[in-house]
């Protein structure tokens, strides 16, 4: 089978920064000249065969570890786009997006920020009587952060690659919680006490130095509080030259982003990059003997797991999804195939509703997608409580999974995909791109097709699709 051109131009330039090198150094090792290294990543011109033999045996790298994700991921985003009832009567061909995707993707990135603009309008347009007495606030800050995850595959190397070398400083010194305390009492002069109580997890005073921590928060929350509060104090500049350097259009953006990024700061110092996944590989990903390990919680390790695409040391490309009660995914990212819907509920038929039905267990699904994609999908609920029993008790589903190519290195797949004939669930990632016309659970037609009215006969669905 012919492989087409790889722009790879992205990933080419991690592993030259990964390795120190400048464009003349790394084009030196690589045979080529400095020029066609520069139009390489910058996409202009594609990698040869030469040149890919080259990264592979130079820098021992698998194939697999110059896959185009961002490809997937940016060309699912502009597909989503172009469904909107505003292109109707253009309906361009897979081929055509990917083209775009693979010599444009500034253009790309372009009408995607276009068509959310568009849609924070005409939401705008749609409740213009209560907009105009509260103003028109900027809605979108979260939305924004998590494009800029998304496409940086949830994983921020230089940032990594700091903690990780703190958690070794750490752990020579004393136990992972044990350090987390020595670093900030003597390299940084924080007292910490535990005498908050309520809803707060962690209160930081700077003119006295010292950090209250929630008395009846588990030991992974109070130990997270910790390494957030270290983020602050090590990893400042670097955060805020990342930030800087992502052009949010806000400073509320720019805000919600340097959370994130704290976060994880924290999630790698606790979760130590190699260490991981190692661990993850040892224990073949079950969720819960990582969480003893680490001592973190359940979603830390679902969330850890989803960041593991440092080059050269991958981990298996996983989705992972934090989902409410009412089906809104507050936290999400693929490096499979697997794409979430940007706007809009999942899937009803995903197994990551049903988790809440199961409250301990966890639940397992083969899934296929309308595309002929299948995947590996596990999903549990999570309770979490702040206090006695008065307090408010969120409860929430993790879901994770990977392409079913990958699930021999799950333990959940153990006698799944040994089945001579398994059971694939017909899902899809929302019903308004999804193309099955026969599904019952359909909570609305897609946009792109039309719909029929038999006034005479009624099935499942009140309408056909067209």
């Amino acid at each position: 089978m012919a492989i087409g051109k790889l722009f790879i131009g992205k990933k080419v330039r991690e592993l030259r920064l990964l390795h120190k090198a400048n464009q003349s150094q790394f084009a030196e090792r690589l045979g080529i000249s400095t020029s066609y290294l520069n139009q390489i990543e910058s996409n202009q011109r594609p990698v040869s065969a030469a040149v890919l033999l080259a990264l592979v045996d130079k820098f021992q790298l698998d194939m697999s570890d110059l896959a185009t994700g961002e490809i997937d991921r940016l060309l699912s985003a502009f597909s989503e786009a172009l469904t909107d009832p505003l292109f109707e009567g253009y309906a361009p061909s897979f081929q055509e997006l990917k083209l775009v995707v693979q010599n444009a993707p500034g253009v790309a990135h372009a009408l995607i920020k276009a068509h959310q603009a568009y849609r924070r309008v005409s939401e705008q347009l749609a409740s213009i009587d209560r907009e105009l007495t509260r103003g028109m606030p900027e809605t979108t800050p979260y939305e924004e952060v998590r494009d800029f995850f998304h496409f940086v595959d949830n994983y921020v190397h230089d940032l990594d690659v700091a903690a990780e070398r703190l958690a070794s400083e750490l752990r020579q010194a004393d136990d992972r919680q044990g350090g987390l305390k020595r670093r900030l009492e003597t390299g940084h002069g924080v007292r910490i006490s535990y005498d908050l109580e309520g809803d707060a997890l962690r209160t930081f005073h700077a003119a006295n130095m010292m950090l209250h921590l929630n008395k009846y928060s588990p030991l992974h929350t109070q130990q997270f509080q910790m390494a957030i509060q270290l983020a602050q104090l090590e990893a400042a500049n670097a955060i805020d030259e990342i930030v800087g350097s992502a052009g949010f259009r806000s400073a509320e953006a720019a805000e919600v982003c340097k959370i994130g990024l704290q976060n994880y700061y924290a999630g790698a110092l606790l979760m130590p990059y190699r260490e991981f996944l190692e661990a993850a590989r040892l224990h073949r990903h079950d969720v819960h003997l990582l969480s003893l390990r680490f001592n973190t919680s359940l979603e830390q390790v679902c969330h850890r797991l989803s960041t593991l695409q440092r080059p050269g040391q991958k981990g298996i490309p996983i989705f992972f999804a934090k989902i409410d009660r009412a089906g809104n995914i507050t936290k999400r990212h693929s490096a499979t195939k697997l794409q979430f819907a940007r706007f809009g509920a999942a899937c009803p038929l995903w197994n990551a509703h049903q988790a809440f039905e199961s409250q301990g267990r966890i639940i397992r699904q083969l899934a296929e997608t309308p595309d002929g994609g299948r995947f590996l999908s596990i999903a549990l609920q999570v309770n979490k409580r702040s206090g006695g029993y008065t307090s408010h008790d969120t409860t929430y589903a993790l879901a994770l999974g990977c392409e079913i190519g990958d699930a021999s290195a799950f333990i959940y797949a153990d006698d799944l995909v040994g089945l001579s004939q398994p059971r694939y669930d017909q899902i899809g990632v929302s019903c308004r791109i999804c193309e099955r016309v026969k599904c019952p659970s359909r909570a609305a037609p897609p946009v792109k097709r039309k719909i029929g009215i038999d006034h005479h006969q009624r099935m499942a669905l009140p309408y056909d699709i067209n």
